[in-house]
């Protein structure tokens, strides 16, 4: 599986990320730099978590201006698998690749531990090797994960299941239904708050976030 991990100003999780799919996949991710203009050929590209931008405005607004955020969108649009972790998902919001917005935590504070999730939709690239309704353990880090978007939105991502991960009985950040993470119509964009990479390993004591990157590695292989 050829990848590629976006690096924006202040990324802090873009090595994480690279590490998981390496270990996973066997081979080392294109690391593209935001300022670059083009995207080498890849199967995958991935938004990673961190702070784009000082996150000075909105979070995740000013990284969806970069220059290669045009290209990502264009492949995105195209079919390519797209995956935004925690900042990468509010980047995804921005440009417009998924719907509604992340907003400031319900109780303004930032947020940092392991939270429960049930996988809500196990019919994309993303989540094909976990169970429906299976709960996992994944840890969330930030600010700005409360989820929001309209009543018709919520309807529809509800209505045509682009819901892929709900909180269960602990909603860290006062998201809207509970929503932890999203996909786009045709299912091949994902963005979620809580970030896989970091226990994709039994040395970071946890493997719940694996099966999204074996799953992955198996179907772009």
């Amino acid at each position: 599986m050829r990848s590629a991990v976006i690096v924006f100003p202040a990324s802090n999780c873009d090595r994480d990320a690279a590490t998981a799919l390496e270990n996973i996949s066997g081979t080392k991710p294109h690391m593209v730099w935001h300022g670059d203009a083009e995207l080498p050929d890849v199967d995958l590209i991935v938004l990673p978590g961190g702070f784009s931008y000082g996150d000075y405005l909105r979070c995740g607004a000013m990284a969806s201006q970069s220059p290669i955020m045009k290209e990502v969108v264009a492949r995105a649009t195209a079919g390519t698998p797209t995956l935004g972790i925690c900042n990468g998902f509010q980047i995804l919001t921005e440009c417009g690749l998924l719907p509604g917005a992340l907003m400031r935590n319900a109780g303004l504070n930032f947020v940092c531990r392991k939270v429960a999730l049930k996988v809500e939709n196990t019919d994309t690239v993303f989540t094909r090797n976990y169970s429906s309704d299976q709960e996992i353990d994944i840890p969330v880090a930030h600010h700005d994960g409360n989820y929001f978007a309209d009543d018709e939105t919520l309807a529809r991502v509800e209505g045509e299941g682009q819901v892929a991960f709900r909180y269960t009985n602990d909603n860290p950040n006062g998201s809207a239904r509970d929503i932890a993470g999203i996909t786009n119509a045709a299912r091949n964009v994902l963005g979620l708050m809580p970030h896989p990479e970091r226990v994709a390993d039994t040395k970071l004591g946890g493997m719940d976030g694996a099966p999204m990157f074996q799953a992955l590695t198996e179907a772009l292989s």
